[in-house]
Formats: C-alpha cells, sequence, structure tokens
C-alpha cells in the first residue's frame, strides 16, 4: 500500500469506468504507426487494472497527466479495468497482442495476484515498458508494546511464531502479506506457521496496530506517517535498501537481518509490439520520468524515485516473480 497520496483531485475527476469491453482493439494503431520521436503518440489508452482512487490509479493518473503536459503524448486516455486483484486487466492486456496504443500500470501486488487467483495470464507475457517508483515497508508496532527493537521482535517471533499475529492491508499475495512471509523465511521462520490477519487497506490495519490487536503491523511506512510522528507508533525497522528520510528507523539490513523489499509500481504493454512501438512507448515514459514536472508529482507524493527501463525493468520483475512464487509456493497458494 502506498500512504498519503495527494494528487490533485482533478486528475480523479477524469476516472472513465469502462463496464462492458476495453475497446483497444478497436484503437489498435496499423503496423509501423508509431509517432515519430518529435512528435507526441496519438491514439495511446492507459489501463488501471483496479478502482479510480486506488494507488494505481492515481500514478496512472500522474504520468499521464505529465506525458501530455510535457507532449510525449497527446489526449492519453485513462481507464479503469478493476477485478481479481489486477489479473482481469493483465488478461486483457496479454490478449491484446501487437497492440502498440495501450500501456497498464501494475506492481507487486499484481505479481502476487497472477498466483493466488490462479490467472492463465501472466506478466512474464506482457511487454516491460518501465518501473517507476517505490515505498519500503515497515515494520510497526503500538507506542506501548512491549518489543522496542527489530530484534526483539523477531527473537519473541522465533519462539512461537503461531503465537504472534501479523496484520497487513492487503490480501494474501498483496505487498502486505508478502512483507511479513519474506521477513520469515529471512529470519528462520517457515511462513505456514505465521499468523497473518489481511484487513482491508492501511485504514483498517492501522487501529488494529493501535489496539494491539496484532503484535505487529506490515505495511508500506506512508501508511503510518501521521501516527509516527504523533508518537503513537513505533517503526521497528524498515525494509528498503536505505534508510527512510521522514522517521529514525533502522533497515532490515541494518539490523543484521538479510532482506530488501519494496512495494513498486510500473508500466507494461502487451506482448508482441513492433519495435518501432516498443520503443515509442519506452521514449515517452523515459521523457516522462526525465521532466521536472514528474520531479514534482514524486516530491508531492513522497514516492521513491524508482526508474528502470525496459530491459532492467524485465530483469527485474522476473526476479521479482521468483521471489513471490516461492514463498507463495511454501504456502500452497501458488
Amino acid at each position: 500500500m502506498f500512504g498519503r497520496l495527494k494528487l490533485g483531485a482533478a486528475l480523479v475527476a477524469g476516472a472513465v469506468i469502462l463496464t462492458t469491453g476495453c475497446g483497444a482493439t478497436a484503437d489498435r494503431a496499423e503496423p509501423g504507426a508509431s509517432a515519430p520521436a518529435d512528435e507526441p503518440l496519438t491514439g495511446l489508452r492507459f489501463m488501471v487494472p483496479n478502482t479510480p482512487g486506488s494507488g494505481y490509479d492515481t500514478t496512472a493518473r500522474a504520468a499521464a497527466k505529465v506525458m501530455d503536459d510535457i507532449g510525449a503524448t497527446q489526449n492519453i486516455e485513462v481507464f479503469n479495468l478493476a477485478g481479481a486483484s489486477g489479473t482481469t486487466g493483465l488478461a486483457k492486456t496479454v490478449s491484446e497482442k501487437g497492440n502498440g496504443k495501450l500501456l497498464m500500470m501494475m506492481g507487486l501486488g499484481v505479481v502476487g495476484a497472477q498466483y493466488t487467483n490462479q490467472s492463465t495470464a501472466k506478466l512474464d507475457q506482457t511487454t516491460p515498458i518501465a518501473k517507476l517508483i517505490e515505498e519500503s515497508g515497515a515494520i510497526v508496532v503500538s507506542k506501548d508494546s512491549s518489543y522496542k527493537t527489530i530484534t526483539e521482535l523477531v527473537d519473541a517471533w522465533k519462539a512461537d511464531p503461531k503465537s504472534l499475529a501479523v496484520g497487513g492491508g492487503s490480501a494474501p499475495g498483496g505487498p502486505d502479506h508478502l512483507l511479513p512471509m519474506q521477513l520469515a523465511q529471512a529470519v528462520g521462520i517457515d511462513p505456514k506457521d505465521v499468523n497473518f490477519v489481511s484487513y482491508d487497506g492501511g485504514g483498517d490495519l492501522l487501529p488494529a496496530v493501535l489496539g494491539n490487536k496484532v503484535a505487529f503491523g506490515a505495511s508500506g511506512y506512508g501508511e503510518f506517517l501521521d501516527q509516527v510522528e504523533a508518537g503513537e507508533i513505533r517503526v521497528l525497522a524498515t525494509s528498503g535498501a536505505e534508510r527512510v528520510k521522514v522517521f529514525d528507523a533502522p533497515t532490515l539490513k541494518e539490523s543484521g537481518i538479510d532482506l530488501e523489499f519494496t512495494n513498486w509500481r510500473g508500466v507494461v504493454a502487451p506482448p508482441e509490439l513492433s519495435d518501432a512501438d516498443k520503443q515509442a512507448l519506452v521514449n515517452a515514459v523515459a521523457k516522462m520520468h526525465d521532466s521536472q514536472e514528474w520531479k514534482e508529482v514524486l516530491t508531492e507524493n513522497d514516492w521513491a524515485d524508482a526508474y528502470l527501463t525496459s530491459d532492467e525493468f524485465s530483469t527485474y520483475m522476473t526476479d521479482q516473480t521468483k521471489r513471490v512464487e516461492d514463498v507463495l509456493s511454501q504456502l500452497g497458494l501458488a
């Protein structure tokens, strides 16, 4: 879950919710019809595989606005095709072979959902365009928890894994589920022994942590900023490669735990694109990423720049998919 999204309401207000078919095929350009490098792409559609106002939706609309504003695209259409934790949209994207006028926003949640929802469409069938942003996870406890450090928590957890409930703001296969499962693996706990309690987003997870209904919570750090600042929640560790600047807490690696974990978002396109169409999409997103307008969006929303272009993003997704599949296989979910 990405916390404290601050994008202006005007971006969400333009949501186009499609309830019957995407119509992407009808808008398909003829092969080789990509615009020249110095002209904006036209006829481009950007799918959000979940609901308006969600993190994917906010990110896609921010990216689309910047691409239009800087002239990388012209009148890009953002639309929602929600269902099955993103795999309805994934299936549609995979079915649009050769369609160089379609993008899909996605992230770690879709990586897990392709397994937990037994999707026949897989991310490795898509064309990776770019990884955009990421956010560290956080391991948190209430202010009156007996656990003062991540080491104390892990020691107690290893002694009796099933007795300590861990809460997360996503369903199995989502980022808040994968973080404690990979943490368990890293410290020598069988993921099947983890007592995971799923909450419907960070808003529902927060009172469970504050009320000590769970021993600890695992989610994106942005979900807890206000309560950390108010002294109601203590962050024991964050899961990224570097410390989070907004509060003083060690990373898992600094604490002797060999794990780096981030929630992230990126952009993919349908399979079997022509070289020209693929390069046009890569170029448009690259122009967006390099713009001052995008830097301002990152700052406004507390998003970490995690840009990887197509080939690097492909390698990254392969690694992420293997790690997620390993965890979910142990749990009988993949």
